[in-house]
């Protein structure tokens, strides 16, 4: 199974600024054989809290059809970051695309205080996509909660990914976490973050691959767009 780390740039608020660079990647890594992309936290409005209740999607929005028929056509599943409606507010999710299934999506349910005053918790779920592998979905702050890493386990996922947005501060911190979780639970750990300027911040990219012993073994840098292919062993 291929999996690709989605690492862009979005501009704040610009859906459709931001869905064309979103296609753009899907079909670059459909030219490498891709079966699954994921993007980083928010990806598709850019992380700006102080934003998603005009920008949240639900989940038959008609702008996402377009990443519905490459999914269908060449068998890839796109998981992309999303504020998106709930009944009580706005939930920071991972809408999941695979070929000729309705939508779904995984919601964050381990929230930051800082995003308390935007976002609601989603649903208790396993946040587990069934495909050639079986693979657990974290969302940022989510990788910090040893909870959400027992689900995983108990779950028998395979393989573990973090979809974030983090400055480089933010990586520092973070990657010996992302470590532990490998060599713990002996599975392959994968993140995804952004660059440029995110709600008064700096992406710190770095997008990367952990093996089973926890060693960082390729990653993207911390200024560049573009796209990281991992052949799961």
């Amino acid at each position: 199974m291929k999996i690709c780390l989605a690492q862009t740039e979005p501009v704040a608020g610009n859906i459709a600024a931001n869905i064309q660079d979103h296609l753009s990647k899907v079909r670059e890594a459909i030219d490498q054989s891709a079966d699954f992309i994921i993007f980083s936290e928010l990806s598709l409005t850019g992380y700006e809290p102080e934003m998603v209740k005009d920008l949240a999607l639900d989940l038959e929005d008609s702008r996402l059809d377009e990443f519905q028929t490459l999914s269908d056509t060449h068998n890839i599943i796109i998981c992309i970051g999303a504020p998106t409606k709930a009944d009580n507010g706005v939930h920071i999710s991972l809408i999941i695309i695979k070929p000729h299934q309705v939508r779904s999506l995984y919601a964050k349910q381990y929230l930051h205080a800082d995003e308390l005053p935007y976002f609601v918790a989603g649903p208790k779920q396993a946040g587990i996509i069934k495909a050639e592998k079986t693979i657990s979905l974290a969302i940022c702050y989510e990788l910090t909660i040893p909870a959400h890493c027992e689900t995983a386990k108990q779950n028998e996922s395979e393989i573990y990914i973090a979809s974030v947005a983090k400055t480089v501060n933010g990586v520092a911190r973070n990657n010996p976490r992302l470590s532990e979780i490998a060599k713990t639970y002996e599975i392959p750990v994968l993140m995804c973050n952004c660059v440029g300027e995110f709600d008064g911040n700096i992406g710190g990219g770095q997008s990367g691959v952990w093996d089973l012993e926890g060693k960082l073994t390729t990653n993207l840098d911390k200024l560049q767009t573009g796209i990281l292919i991992y052949q799961v062993p």
